[in-house]
């Protein structure tokens, strides 16, 4: 699958089958997570893989749009450690490159996945540093449910002329 394949073709993907996902696989999307962009390449990402059944069945008690944790064989928690910032506030940029590049990567692979918020939710946030032993200095941004798709949503053109100007807001290109 080329990058724009899977750009066009990734979907939030909430069912998922009774299988579980090999860690070959599982370091491989990792791998394309850390590849991200960060702020002077500070790359401030720490990951947890939960693959703890109990763990992801609490989850949604906390987390009130991850309930699909509840059928998932594996989540990853994508978190901020701000100790490792060289540009201060720079995280949230950089952690949701590498969500995105953990996305695509396991779409790619044929798996499914969705990103459900924490940050900036405080009761989130205090719910997952209580649930996974986070230190202070370390901020849980997005956790990614992620399995074997047991669901195909549609594919559908998302490109929309009128949210695109031309040098300057409101202006569109002239067509010559």
């Amino acid at each position: 699958m080329d990058v724009f394949e899977a750009i066009h073709t990734r979907r939030s993907i909430r069912k998922y089958k009774d299988r579980p996902v090999p860690q070959e696989l599982v370091t491989k999307i990792l791998r394309a997570a850390m590849s991200a962009p960060s702020a002077v390449n500070a790359q401030p990402w720490v990951f947890i893989v939960i693959d703890d059944r109990k763990l992801l069945d609490e989850i949604p008690t906390f987390s009130p749009y991850a309930g699909m944790c509840r059928e998932a064989p594996l989540a990853i928690l994508v978190c901020g450690d701000i100790t490792l910032e060289k540009a201060p506030g720079y995280w949230v940029q950089d952690c949701s490159a590498a969500t995105q590049n953990l996305l695509l990567a396991a779409h790619a692979a044929g798996l499914g996945a969705v990103w459900t918020g924490i940050y900036p939710m405080k009761d989130r946030i205090e719910g997952f540093r209580k649930a996974f032993e986070l230190p202070e200095h370390v901020i849980p941004l997005a956790l990614v449910p992620i399995g074997y798709p047991n669901q195909r949503p549609e594919h559908e053109d998302r490109y929309r002329e009128e949210k695109v100007y031309h040098n300057k807001y409101g202006r569109k290109r002239m067509n010559l």
